[in-house]
């Protein structure tokens, strides 16, 4: 590696005072790979809009950029998103609108062919935007940025989203392209997400950049200070219990999922088939599988989000979809969180009023909560430590920060029926931990029936007492 000098220095930010952010010092050298850990709330939002160009938040400093810097974050995938949106002409058409294709947004595909087969990209290239799973669209943006040539690389949560098989892709690729000369920063909210072979290491804390420096000096003290973190989600299972809406699953007798030979498509590309699928009060159950399987539209599926859930043999509830049931019925018993309603709340709210919607299943809140409504919602913000955000727009928060509103907004109704797809993206190991402690409790209390699917090895617990299993070849099995 070359040695750091004033010649090689390719990226510094020093004495810089932004958004609540304070970073003393980080200076980025030519052919370095950088690990920055940072804690859920503690600027990493901030961090990566300076580093994408917004000089609007630097109040003080000293900010010196490469123009030849890419970017991958959460905040450029969610413009990408609307802008697709703006886009659609389904309306105009005699069918759904797939958005531009996969291959349009990488401007050298052809010189990037290895890498494409190495991500498993090449059966997703002709496919529109619009219909690519999360950890596809990652992959993309990822290949996006590569494709253009640039030096320096920096990516918000590399591997959320990913399969494993992917994340040990993605990893590999990473380091050799690194060793090639591409200087990376990796911003993670888990310290095991950060691969071995980061040559320099910071941690982000309590709104300021700390302890940056070479690896090897500053490995022990960031293991040591990662430990320390302390989760924001402090919601007890005392808090499930509170209100008449409280519930144990022995009061269900009714399955709450019954799905026959079940299929789903987009267009012309069928995402699986064949599945039969009975989740009974308290089969909490645990769905993997490797990306664009068809895990999260399965969950559409379920909350009627999926125009072929009127075309399956789908009874949830009770009630058959297609039968005169309203979408009401089902989700009032319903809480949700995904990355495509994270992305649907492009809607102005605080949030305070994020929360409060899960009251009513609204994507914003357009009815006004009652006195006891608010207190509630204000209760659930403090028991996700973020009483002090309650004003802040919703879309103003850091990535992790609205999936913790997001898990707010799915249980303020202590719902029959818990969807989480992949619910502790953007979340510090303190705050995975604590949510899944948390659902522990709630599984052993019977408060109500968990649908979790996750990509990461170590948020199997023993509460989910079935286990669905997606294959790479649209094969399906299910484990109880």
């Amino acid at each position: 590696m070359t040695e750091p000098s004033e010649e090689n220095l390719l990226l510094r930010l020093r004495g810089l005072r932004a958004g609540g952010l304070v970073i003393d010092d980080l200076s980025v050298h030519a052919g370095e790979a950088w690990g920055i850990l940072a804690e859920t709330g503690a600027g990493m939002d901030v961090l990566t809009g300076i580093l994408g160009g917004d000089l609007a938040l630097v109040r003080s400093g000293e900010c010196r950029l490469p123009p030849d810097l890419g970017l991958v974050s959460f905040a450029r995938q969610q413009e990408r998103f609307e802008q697709e949106l703006r886009e659609d002409d389904t309306d105009f058409l005699d069918r759904p609108d797939p958005g531009r294709p996969a291959r349009a947004f990488l401007s050298r595909s052809e010189a990037h062919a290895e890498l494409i087969r190495l991500f498993n990209l090449e059966h997703v290239l002709d496919r529109g935007y619009r219909y690519l799973s999360t950890g596809e669209t990652r992959k993309i943006a990822i290949m996006e940025q590569l494709s253009k040539g640039v030096r320096v690389l920096v990516l918000e949560h590399p591997f959320d989203g990913l399969d494993q098989e992917s994340c040990r892709e993605l990893e590999q690729q990473l380091a050799r392209l690194q060793a090639g000369g591409l200087t990376l920063l990796l911003l993670c909210s888990d310290a095991t997400d950060l691969p071995d072979w980061c040559s320099h290491l910071a941690l982000l804390r309590d709104g300021a950049l700390r302890r940056a420096g070479p690896a090897a000096d500053i490995r022990p003290l960031f293991d040591n200070a990662a430990g320390r973190s302390q989760a924001l989600f402090q919601a007890r299972i005392e808090d499930m219990r509170q209100g008449d809406a409280a519930r144990r699953l022995e009061n269900d007798t009714e399955p709450l999922v019954l799905l026959r030979q079940g299929f789903a498509r987009y267009g012309e590309v069928e995402v699986f088939k064949g599945l039969d699928l009975t989740i009974r009060p308290g089969d909490h159950t645990l769905i993997t599988g490797p990306n664009g399987c068809g895990k999260s539209t399965l969950v559409q599926l379920i909350t009627g989000d999926h125009p072929l859930c009127y075309s399956n043999d789908l009874t949830i509830f009770g009630h058959r979809r297609g039968s005169g049931e309203t979408i009401w019925d089902i989700k009032r018993h319903l809480g949700l969180v995904s990355s495509d309603l994270q992305r649907s709340h492009r809607v102005s709210g605080s949030a305070l009023a994020i929360v409060a919607s899960g009251l009513f299943d609204s994507i914003g809140l357009y009815h006004k909560p009652s006195v006891e409504e608010r207190r509630l919602a204000e209760r659930w913000l403090a028991w996700l430590g973020l009483s002090h955000k309650a004003s802040r727009p919703f879309r103003r928060l850091s990535y992790g920060e609205q999936r913790l509103v997001l898990l707010g907004r799915a249980l303020i109704k202590k719902p029959r029926l818990l969807l989480l797809d992949e619910p502790t993206q953007g979340l510090d190991s303190a705050n995975r931990r604590a949510l899944l402690d948390f659902l522990e409790r709630a599984a052993a209390e019977e408060l109500c029936t968990i649908v979790y699917i996750s990509h990461r090895l170590d948020e199997r617990r023993p509460f989910f007492r079935q286990h669905l299993q997606f294959s790479p070849n649209k094969g399906h099995s299910l484990f109880v």
